[in-house]
């Protein structure tokens, strides 16, 4: 733009300027949706707290306490900064910050940390930590620090790169040619600025950029919403999917998962007579979790409850009192296996079945039942948070996609293989402690007890191991890792943090969503790689069109009003490559630039055998002189490109796939527009249609050609 400037080339500018503009807008546009994630963070921490000052307690904002300050915790709230409980037991669900799907009780001496929710109880606690300094502040302060470069982002620069090498040393040998031959100065200049016009790829980004924002709009109908345009090329390229469990392959709810009754006792008796010792419409998951089950499969108990003693954490037992239909009383209660069993007679297959199934991860809770006086254990409940319907289908689907699953969850080892199993995550599983040095995709399927820097931690690591990185998950303690991966995917359930720190959110429930985005990923990763061949192909033959053209004629033979009309009907009209059918690939794609290079090398050769041919023909044949001979260069590279266009479309054979009505109509667009500007010598000057047909038809013959030659050079270079 510089340069045309400085030439007062004001139309010129303008048009270059014009399409980096439309670029820079049309992204800007697509992503203006999308949340800060460091605004969400903050409003996250914006709570208010109840802290006791002056032996007063009032209630004054988050922001506001100091280490040392004593809190209240109650029911319902918020814990606003990290403390120390020194009085009281409460309920707290942490899953969003460590991905435990079981809420956990804390009495005095427990710690608590800010973001849990308290679901039952009250509490009195010291402050040990505020803001940046808490466990949810750290995590902040990473998800603002983590930072991928996107795979799409590398191959533009890798392009330019590359072309900036090559187009620069010609460059500096057409200005050789030009001092030895002490051309003038207002025909070097042109020389130059047409060169640098014939290197640089400007349509490049805008074409990448309108790709991704044709495939947003398909995957919003498909209810995942993209939050970052270059979220949805890049999953096509993902090859690991690392998934948080609880929110993400679980429902995040409690369900009772098995029975098992004694003494005489059936199924449905156990849970009906468990459900009268659980609160009803309360805040306790299991109770709740209890009463469902018992609702599917209701029990014939005649029993009528006459009263209710809610679940105290300190005996770790809920109790009832019932009548049969005798009148009789009797007594239920309803706890810790452990707990429970201590009350009545030793039961050693009850012990031994409870001891198993804790060791799997379940939570158990054992159901004693009979007269006060003579209680006897009647059943074992085995509850856990359950796999989505849809978990196994998912990872079965990645797996023929090529896309390794790994499970990353807070949770406890026992309870995360549990769930892995049933989804069909059989490979090894992380021991617990500090992540291994150096660790490899293929080692292990499951990481569990992850804290937030562990997830993240992890997704660097893959990273760093040539791995492009996808990651599920709901909670803030994903959000670190959702930010850091090439892709992050926050479910429909995700909080506020996650959804801004993902680049996309599935809108409707279940996982259908990552499918659909990897496979759309795909289908836009092949549109931008046939323009990719296209662009470089075609900007490798404009630069030694010149060169040559200058050793043949000892002129420049296109000057920098062609090329800026060759942009303007080549890269501009060429973005309805965004819309054209493609193959998608069958695995995870990458942007191997080596292999991208190669093929434009070897097309562009080809491409400029055809333009020196018809240069070659119009100087010692036509005996044309240099006016019209730029016109007949100009044409040569458009309708040359126009077969590159379909011969490079699809690499398979040219009738595998019919081009989009948008392609075939730019295509007609460009070659009536260069045509009529060049019969009627509109900034070039004229040639007869006789002409213009002649190159044309060479044009499709150039096609056929390309056509048998593509496929053994795509093949060796493993481009598909």
């Amino acid at each position: 733009m510089i340069l045309q400037l400085a030439l007062h080339k004001y139309v010129e500018a303008g048009i270059i300027g014009a399409l980096l503009l439309f670029n820079a807008v049309l992204a800007f546009v697509q992503e203006g949706r999308a949340q800060a994630t460091l605004h969400a963070l903050k409003s996250r921490l914006s709570l208010n707290a109840s802290v006791e000052r002056d032996g007063i307690w009032k209630i004054i904002p988050s922001v506001q306490l100091v280490v040392g300050d004593l809190i209240k915790l109650s029911l319902g709230g918020v814990v606003a900064a990290d403390a120390h409980i020194v009085q009281g037991s409460v309920l707290l669900d942490q899953s969003m910050l460590t991905g435990e799907s079981l809420p956990v009780e804390a009495a005095a001496g427990a710690d608590t940390f800010s973001g849990a929710l308290v679901k039952r109880g009250e509490a009195i606690a010291v402050v040990t930590a505020t803001g940046a300094r808490t466990k949810f502040g750290q995590t902040a302060e990473l998800v603002r620090t983590a930072h991928a470069v996107s795979s799409q982002q590398k191959a533009v620069l890798t392009i330019v790169r590359n072309l900036a090498i090559f187009n620069g040393g010609i460059i500096l040998l057409m200005g050789l040619y030009a001092l030895t031959h002490s051309m003038p100065w207002n025909e070097v200049t042109p020389l130059f600025l047409t060169a640098v016009l014939a290197a640089i790829p400007v349509g490049l980004p805008a074409t990448f950029t309108l790709s991704s924002a044709i495939g947003a709009r398909s995957l919003a109908k498909l209810g995942v919403l993209p939050t970052r345009l270059s979220a949805v090329d890049e999953a096509g390229t993902i090859d690991v999917l690392c998934v948080d469990k609880t929110g993400t392959l679980t429902a995040n709810q409690l369900a009772v998962r098995s029975i098992l009754s004694l003494n005489g006792f059936k199924d449905e008796q156990v849970m009906g007579i468990a459900a009268l010792a659980s609160s009803v419409g309360g805040e306790d998951a299991v109770d709740a979790a209890i009463r469902a089950a018992s609702e599917r499969k209701p029990s014939p108990n005649s029993l009528k409850l006459v009263a209710f003693t809610p679940f105290d954490p300190a005996k770790k037992i809920a109790a009832a009192t019932a009548t049969d239909a005798n009148g009789n009383t009797m007594q239920i209660i309803k706890g810790a296996a452990a707990t429970v069993e201590s009350l009545v007679s030793p039961d050693q297959e009850a012990t031994a079945a409870a001891g198993k199934l804790e060791a799997q991860g379940f939570r158990v809770l054992a159901v004693a039942f009979g007269p006060p006086e003579a209680l006897r254990l009647i059943g074992l409940i085995a509850l856990s948070d359950p796999p989505r319907n849809d978990s196994a289908a998912l990872i079965s689907e990645l797996k023929t996609l090529g896309v390794r699953t790994v499970m990353v969850t807070g949770d406890a080892p026992q309870t995360a293989a549990i769930v892995a199993h049933e989804v069909g995550l059989d490979g090894p599983a992380c021991p617990s402690g500090s992540m291994p040095a150096n660790v490899k995709l293929e080692d292990y399927s499951v990481f569990a007890s992850i804290l937030p820097e562990g997830k993240f931690d992890l997704v660097k690591a893959f990273q760093q191991n040539g791995h492009t990185v996808g990651m599920c998950g709901d909670g803030a303690n994903d959000a670190p890792a959702l930010r850091q991966a090439q892709i992050g995917i926050a479910v429909s359930t995700a909080t506020d943090v996650a959804k801004s720190a993902a680049g996309v959110v599935l809108t409707e429930a279940g996982l259908s969503g990552i499918v659909a985005a990897i496979k759309t990923g795909r289908l836009i990763f092949q549109r931008i790689l046939s323009y990719t061949l296209r662009s470089t192909t075609k900007k490798l033959t404009q630069i030694l069109l010149l060169a040559i053209g200058l050793l043949m004629t000892g002129q420049a033979v296109l000057t920098p009003l062609l090329m800026v009309i060759v942009m303007i009907s080549g890269d501009f009209l060429s973005m309805a490559f965004a819309t054209d059918r493609v193959r998608p690939s069958e695995t995870p794609n990458s942007w191997e630039m080596g292999k991208v290079t190669a093929a434009g090398g070897f097309f562009g050769l080809g491409f400029l055998a055809f333009c020196i041919a018809v240069l070659t023909v119009g100087t010692y044949k036509m005996h044309l002189d240099i006016d019209h001979l730029r016109t007949l260069c100009v044409l040569s590279v458009v309708y040359g490109s126009q077969a590159i266009t379909y011969a490079l479309r699809d690499r398979q054979h040219l009738w595998g796939l019919r081009p989009t009505s948008w392609l075939l109509l730019s295509s007609v667009a460009e070659v009536l527009f260069i045509s009529l500007l060049a019969n009627r010598g509109i900034g070039m000057s004229s040639l007869p249609l006789l002409v213009l047909a002649l190159e044309l038809f060479s044009a499709i013959l150039f096609f056929f050609v390309l056509n048998l030659a593509k496929i053994p050079i795509f093949r060796r270079l493993r481009i598909a």
